[in-house]
């Protein structure tokens, strides 16, 4: 059975650097997916006699309606308290609601996108059980964007509805979804998204306790296949990084290398409160500066990545996923200049 894979949220940005070449045609794969409003559904529920009205909404929704429950609302598994929390979810999100149908009366392009990219995973991909529905969500705004569960792909609209939605900046939200984070709470990034939990399904985090270097490329490998399930979409959706950034990272690709080469065998450093400023989302990278994206462990992984693919045109998708991180690293002798 496909677990759960939630998706807080990853950044993406509206430039591109330029589109992968050799696009293949990918037209005549036939991919199912229904598009289901469970926003609609669970905002029209009769609070008035909520017990009968959940039990139709589960007729409906057999599976996804306890995820949506006991995972995402959290509520309590006792009858009287989910009644009560969900009444008052009803009552307090019913502004959220109605902003969220203002912006998306139909969800029909963004299922497209996404079907465009399910064509990609199967082509590479044939094995892998794609999810059979798209469904639309509202959860509370400090949880999550994107969710693929057995039912299929949920995405949480509350968190895509634009950078200046007000609630975003309240001190509380602000505090979970940082403003470099909910700057990117847009409808361009749903399709990205979810193929980033598709690659996580296929391929979950390995970077455990490796050495920063291995961790880069077990990132960059992410980020391979992704330009490949998505060979349309800009660099900077695919990055997280913001346009300028991501010009940074293009510019100074040889000085950011050069700062992992010359500093104490840094690549080599396993330690997570050494690594960790390298690895995950943030504003910036501290020690490089203000032009830096966080995260930025994954655009050198990624250019370490495409040096190794480089080397052999027989090497696939299925060929990197299964070589193990220190190899990679060993054998594409990276030094950009």
């Amino acid at each position: 059975m496909k677990k759960m894979v939630f998706f807080a949220f990853v950044a993406v940005g509206l430039f591109s650097c330029g589109h992968r070449k050799n696009i293949p045609n990918v037209s005549g794969i036939n991919i199912q997916l229904d598009t289901l409003r469970f926003d609609r559904d669970f905002f029209a529920l009769d609070t008035t006699r909520l017990e009968a009205s959940l039990d139709a909404l589960q007729q409906k929704y057999p599976n996804f309606i306890n995820d949506y429950l006991f995972n995402l609302l959290a509520v309590p598994m006792n009858k009287d308290s989910t009644l009560t929390k969900v009444k008052l979810f009803i009552h307090d999100y019913k502004p959220v609601y109605d902003t969220v149908l203002a912006k998306y009366p139909s969800v029909a392009a963004e299922a497209k996108e996404v079907k465009r990219a399910m064509q990609f995973v199967h082509y590479y991909f044939p094995d892998y059980k794609l999810p059979k529905s798209f469904i639309s969500f509202i959860g509370p705004l400090e949880g999550y964007s994107n969710v693929l569960t057995t039912t299929g792909f949920a995405v949480g609209l509350q968190l895509y509805l634009g950078k200046d939605y007000p609630a975003y900046n309240t001190d509380y939200i602000a505090d979970v979804y940082p403003q470099y984070q909910s700057g990117r709470f847009e409808a361009g990034y749903i399709a990205v998204n979810c193929i980033k939990n598709i690659i996580s399904d296929i391929y979950p985090d390995n970077k455990g306790n490796l050495p920063l270097a291995y961790q880069m490329v077990e990132a960059g490998k992410k980020m391979y296949v992704l330009d490949y399930l998505t060979p349309e979409t800009p660099d900077s959706v695919k990055t997280g990084y913001t346009d300028k950034q991501l010009q940074w990272c293009n510019a100074f690709e040889a000085q950011i290398w050069n700062y992992f080469v010359q500093n104490d065998n840094l690549l080599y450093v396993s330690d997570p409160g050494q690594t960790k400023d390298y690895m995950t989302d943030g504003p910036k990278t501290e020690v490089l500066g203000e032009g830096s994206p966080g995260f930025i462990g994954q655009f050198v992984g990624w250019q370490i990545v495409k040096k190794w693919m480089q080397q052999d045109e027989k090497r696939t998708l299925a060929t990197l996923l299964q070589t193990p991180p220190k190899q990679i690293f060993e054998e594409a002798k990276y030094k950009p200049r």
